[in-house]
């Protein structure tokens, strides 16, 4: 029976809300454990060398430039949210979002296994499988979630949603202190084996649990007719044909280096994002009203990409200053450099109920600021965080390791800025999207942060320092500038809006 035609009260509840929540809570929450476990890690063992007696380090790792490690951590970030759209397609037109989740579950546990194996063929195996992995999970799950209620109208689906994120944010938190300690301080590939196994933990929650989900999730809602699976299948068959014939020409010239694979996946990361919204904006289904919306929207998914581009590098430029240039003591008690990833998590469950409550006092008195705003303020506080980090680095210049309170409030005023402009991200681009692309404009919104880490992975790429203090200051200008210039040029891009506010 469907979770959502059972009487409130007759049946066990979770919180108050469909038993299938707790299923699919927490298999998001292994999977993040997994996923940011892997990722407190990963730039750290892309630069470690040699073993360092005098620093406890214990080396073990490909011994990449930071500038290399940036660009690959920049790469793999982006590809987990491309890979958000084909996922989508999977569970809309192949296997439905409960058999896709499964799929991913199983493919994101292969990945992390690679990573646990030493070698780097095995380690570029395993971030291919975890984030197209993560691509088929992202886009389905929050689906299924959304399957457990009667419809937008429920009253208890905002509260579901709500719920859901604190599983994200649960396993966020938790992973840097198991997965980071473990790998930083034991074993690089143990690290990773354990973030195999949060994996399968939530896998094996969500196979146990499926009982309780709804049917709806079981449903392929558009499935290929016959010709065009044949279609798909002859198109990608070609690709892989001609990739395979190209790289093995490069191979057997000996000219291959790890930038032919890492330059081609950098530039389809930013032409994908372009080509998807030139391709809706001149589509002449759309009516004038849906055109204007989209002329709007391209102002918010830019700014967005600006966002996500210095946000995103917490895990890389801040991790490796947390590393190399920070103390790793408080008060005596000494801790990994993994374990700053926790804050983020941290900080957005502490403060989202804050935020929730003060948009709801402000709007009783009528003073609530707008998308627009709010996208400005996002962008104001992402580029005031990077403004701060230029003191710690200024600081560190001479060899002096700063106190972790400076990493500490940057991460604090990246998280504010995120909750200003993330949540309100997701609900224009629900708002914003024609009918005809409804169910797509989701992942049009994920490839803004595609966009935005290739930007960075480019830069690595062609030897910009990412982690000086030149580049630092550069990026949060372009941050605060583009905050400005939304702000400034508001009633405009209200306008193109049109009903939306």
């Amino acid at each position: 029976m469907a979770a959502t035609t059972v009487p409130a009260g007759s049946e066990k509840t979770f919180f108050g809300h469909p038993r299938g929540l707790a299923t699919l809570f927490m298999t998001e929450m292994w999977e993040r454990f997994s996923y940011y476990g892997m990722r407190a890690l990963l730039v750290l063992y892309l630069v470690s060398g040699g073993a360092d007696a005098a620093t406890g380090s214990q080396g073990g790792g490909l011994a990449m430039t930071a500038a290399t490690a940036t660009a690959i951590y920049s790469v793999y970030v982006s590809m987990v949210y491309l890979m958000a759209m084909p996922g989508g397609w999977f569970g809309d037109r192949v296997w439905g979002a409960r058999k896709t989740v499964a799929i991913a579950g199983f493919v994101i546990m292969a990945g992390h296994l690679s990573l646990a194996l030493p070698g780097q063929a095995m380690f570029f195996v395993g971030l291919a499988l975890v984030a197209a992995g993560s691509g088929l999970l992202k886009a389905n799950i929050s689906t299924m979630v959304g399957h457990l209620y009667d419809g937008p109208d429920d009253p208890r689906r905002d509260g579901g949603f709500t719920l859901f994120y604190i599983g994200i944010n649960l396993g966020a938190f938790v992973a840097p202190f198991v997965v980071g300690t473990v790998g930083e301080k034991v074993n690089w590939h143990l690290g990773f084996a354990l973030a195999a196994v949060g994996m399968g933990l939530g896998l094996v929650q969500f196979l146990i649990g499926t009982k309780n989900l709804s049917p709806k999730s079981n449903v392929v809602p558009n499935p290929l007719s016959p010709a065009e699976r044949k279609s798909v299948l002859v198109k990608v068959a070609t690709v892989l044909v001609v990739a395979a014939v190209f790289y093995g020409v490069v191979v057997a010239l000996g000219m291959y280096t790890l930038n032919w694979a890492i330059v081609p996946i950098t530039l389809a990361g930013l032409i994908i994002p372009v080509a998807v919204l030139v391709r809706i904006k001149r589509d002449k289904d759309l009516s004038k009203t849906e055109q204007s919306k989209m002329t709007g929207y391209i102002w918010f998914f830019v700014a967005a990409a600006v966002f996500w581009m210095i946000y995103d590098q917490g895990g890389s430029t801040l991790s490796l200053f947390a590393d190399g240039k920070t103390a790793d003591t408080v008060l005596g008690f000494g801790f990994p450099a993994t374990w700053y990833q926790s804050l983020n998590p941290l900080f957005v469950m502490a403060l989202a109920p804050v935020f929730a409550w003060l948009w709801l006092w402000l709007a009783r008195k009528n003073q609530e600021p707008n998308t627009i705003v709010k996208f400005a303020m996002g962008l104001v506080l992402v580029g005031a965080s990077f403004f701060v980090f230029v003191v710690p680095m200024n600081m560190a210049g001479d060899g002096t390791k700063v106190s972790p309170m400076w990493l500490v409030s940057i991460y604090m005023i990246q998280t504010i800025g995120e909750l200003c402009l993330s949540p309100v991200g997701l609900s224009v681009t629900t708002k914003m999207a024609p009918q005809k692309y409804a169910s797509q404009m989701m992942g049009v919104w994920f490839l803004a942060v595609t966009a935005g880490d290739c930007t960075t992975g480019l830069l690595s790429l062609a030897g910009v320092d990412l982690n000086g203090t030149g580049v630092i200051a550069m990026e949060a200008s372009l941050a605060v500038v583009a905050g400005l210039a939304v702000f400034m040029y508001r009633k405009k891009v209200q306008a193109l809006m049109g009903d939306v506010h």
